[in-house]
């Protein structure tokens, strides 16, 4: 980060200048940055800001290149022994070159304590060159015109992967669970993707590193989201799952397949589930039904688990084009 940057600011002589390498240094394939009072306060300390009477932050943005990705932008949502008060999330922002101003819609949300004031995650599947971009003007402000935004029922389709850069995709490969240490994830394979220029792989070598005997994989939002956060998408529109899979070999069982079931503070709506899944070598696709399924409230969008007694060797195989219809 360089907060210094002379290079075209948008206004004044300087912006906000991050570059993100998105080669995994921490192995977690995200990274961010928030904006707290005072610095690295993750909820420890008091220091929130009321700003009641605030109806949005709005700031400028523009990419090196365009094209650069910014997964989500966030006003609040620090937890801890002294927690925000609201926390709000945008869509995904795909960036220009050219500045931009984009809005934060805070209307009717309680700002009675906020801590995190501003902030933004992006992930390497999203920018798998990296990305350089630059952040200008960030500000809360009053607009009376401005009307509090209701819960938004997700457009179908509505995909959890399409392709490993694309800005389509939702949720977060984050809820790695049983023996984890026996998984290698790779989200952009060139081996044979059904569709686009890549798929996802995984292998699943069933050494039991926990102990467990079983390993699986939860798609989260936000990352490492047990139910702990208020993020759930409306998906109420979604009659399906359905996703592509194939076996390196042919003959790999995978339990389930599953979406939702995540229980906490926050909780999925419903689940459904199919499995065993006995996968053929050639893609073939499969179908989770939704039909009669709450699909209102959405934290776990996908998930599969696979265990050893089934799978003695482990179990390679490929995933593309997940999505709700």
């Amino acid at each position: 980060m360089d907060d210094q940057a002379a290079d075209n600011p948008h206004t004044g002589t300087t912006s906000i200048k991050f570059v993100y390498s998105g080669k995994k240094s921490q192995n977690q394939g995200w990274a961010g940055v928030y904006w707290q009072n005072p610095a690295n306060n993750w909820g420890s300390k008091k220091g929130g800001f009321d700003l009641t009477g605030m109806d949005k932050l709005t700031f400028w943005a523009r990419g090196a290149k365009g094209g650069e990705v910014i997964q989500k932008v966030m006003v609040g949502g620090i937890k801890g022994t002294y927690p925000d008060s609201s926390v709000v999330e945008t869509d995904p922002i795909e960036l220009t070159d050219a500045w931009k101003q984009y809005t934060v819609n805070l209307s009717g949300k309680d700002l009675s304590y906020i801590n995190g004031g501003f902030g933004w995650t992006t992930t390497a599947d999203l920018n798998p060159d990296g990305a350089t971009f630059y952040l200008d003007d960030i500000k809360f402000e009053v607009d009376l015109n401005l009307k509090p935004a209701g819960k938004k029922q997700e457009a179908m389709p509505f995909y959890i992967y399409s392709d490993r850069s694309s800005v389509k995709n939702h949720f977060i490969p984050s809820g790695w669970m049983g023996d984890y240490g026996d998984i290698k994830y790779e989200s952009a394979s060139k081996e044979d993707p059904y569709l686009g220029d890549s798929c996802i792989k995984i292998i699943y070598n069933g050494k039991k590193a926990q102990g467990s005997g079983w390993a699986g994989i939860f798609w989260q939002n936000p990352a490492n989201n047990w139910g702990n956060a208020d993020a759930g998408f409306d998906l109420s529109k979604a009659t399906k799952l359905t996703f592509w899979a194939r076996g390196a070999k042919g003959g790999e069982r995978i339990e389930e397949f599953k979406v939702g079931g995540i229980m906490g503070e926050f909780s999925d709506s419903d689940s459904a589930v199919i499995g065993p899944v006995i996968l053929n070598k050639e893609w073939t696709q499969y179908t989770i039904d939704l039909k009669g399924k709450d699909m209102s409230y959405v934290l776990g969008g996908f998930c599969w688990s696979a265990n050893v007694d089934n799978n003695p060797e482990g179990a390679t195989f490929y995933l593309d084009e997940i999505k709700f219809e």
